[in-house]
């Protein structure tokens, strides 16, 4: 399969949910349905919150430092964020990641070296998809990542977590670090015996598989920049920002004025705030020149890097950059309903969410909107559409 061709073949969609029944004991059937999803996502969403409050408490503790965290030191007499300080082990992460997950259906009858396609998804302006096969008495399983079409030198670093769910809540899962530099999948041919996948992870003849990406660094994917940050900004500049080694030419009372973040970082009481040169760790440079430009007031935000501005602009509480890709998704951007739902509930863009929950007037559309990740969404924007869809029956 090409990024050019969404033809996945027998085994890359999902089995479609019922048509609305006509008669009202199928109905009911529906409600009775409905209500036991809600039952579930409540009980997965205490464990979900239990989860988290396990997982701060173990970060509290142990205050871990990352190369991919931007975090500044601060000084004994740290407070309030939003007082121009960032209090001490204050980690704001990158964190640029998506997962893909797919219901392959029919496994038993995968043929011997042929490849079963998920469908092709873009997160950040990467386009991505899961392979699996059987071979040699194995499950083989693979993620596989497409460059842009413009002949232009492009790559991709991630870390990649495949995981597969079967029966009793059993799961497996195996990581790899791959540069994506080509149109290719990378992964691995004999991630599961091919016996114990039948066994143990088959569920009514079909395969239920995750991939957990995250991008460190990507190349080549940017469209032709608006305005300089460069050595020729020097003159009206007193700061400069590094990113990944490149350098960025700004002033520090605007970018202040633009976020809380650069507010303590650059005019608080921290060492960098006396310092001619600040580093930021763990962000991708194009996504910071565009997220720059959209500061400065340039038409800046298009298709493909308004996720990436969203992610900087969350990050560094940029609220004029968050307005602007609200707007652009509102009025401008042609992505699909549930992509734009799914943007809404990660950034908080509360006029976004709203926009989308008005659109969505059909069981189908309900079906339309759900995440391969259920987590993705949360309990609200959950509640809200098993709400929807029993006032529908």
């Amino acid at each position: 399969m090409s990024c050019n061709d969404n033809d996945t073949g027998d085994n890359s969609k999902v089995d479609s949910v019922a048509k609305i029944p006509e008669n009202l004991i199928e109905i009911d059937e529906i409600k009775q349905t409905l209500k036991r999803m809600f039952d579930e996502v409540s009980e997965m969403l205490q464990s979900i919150e239990a989860s988290i409050s396990m997982i701060l408490k173990i970060e509290n503790d142990e205050k871990p430092t990352e190369s991919t965290d931007n975090k500044v030191n601060s000084s004994k007499n740290s407070s309030n964020f939003n007082e121009s300080t960032i209090p001490e082990a204050e980690v704001l992460k990158s964190e640029k990641r998506f997962v893909l997950k797919h219901i392959f259906k029919n496994v038993k009858n995968f043929v011997e070296g042929k490849f079963n396609f998920s469908e092709l998804e873009n997160h950040f302006n990467v386009h991505s998809f899961i392979e699996l096969k059987r071979l040699n008495g194995h499950l083989a399983y693979y993620l596989y990542i497409c460059g842009p079409e413009n002949g232009i030198k492009w790559s991709v670093e991630t870390k990649v977590e495949f995981k597969v769910y079967g029966q009793n809540k059993k799961s497996k899962a195996d990581t790899f670090d791959y540069r994506y530099e080509k149109n290719e999948s990378y992964g691995f041919s004999k991630f599961l015996k091919w016996g114990e996948m039948e066994n143990d992870y088959l569920i009514d003849g079909s395969l239920t598989v995750e991939a957990h990406v995250q991008i460190i660094e990507s190349s080549g994917f940017s469209k032709e920049k608006i305005r300089k940050f460069d050595e020729s900004n020097k003159d009206d500049s007193d700061v400069i920002l590094v990113v990944n080694k490149k350098e960025f030419y700004v002033l520090r009372k605007f970018l202040a004025a633009q976020s809380s973040f650069f507010k303590a970082l650059l005019l608080g009481n921290f060492a960098e705030s006396k310092k001619l040169k600040v580093t930021l760790t763990g962000i991708d440079p194009d996504d910071f020149h565009y997220f720059l430009e959209v500061l400065y007031g340039e038409l800046a935000i298009d298709e493909n890097n308004v996720e990436g501005i969203l992610l900087l602009a969350n990050m560094y509480d940029a609220k004029t950059a968050t307005r602007r890709c609200e707007n652009f998704l509102l009025k401008e951007s042609k992505k699909s309903l549930k992509k734009k739902l799914e943007m809404a509930t990660r950034y908080h863009l509360e006029n976004l969410k709203n926009n989308c929950m008005e659109k969505i007037n059909t069981n189908e559309d309900v079906r339309s909107v759900l995440p391969e990740n259920i987590n993705d969404l949360d309990h609200n924007v959950m509640g809200e559409l098993l709400r929807k869809s029993i006032s529908f029956c």
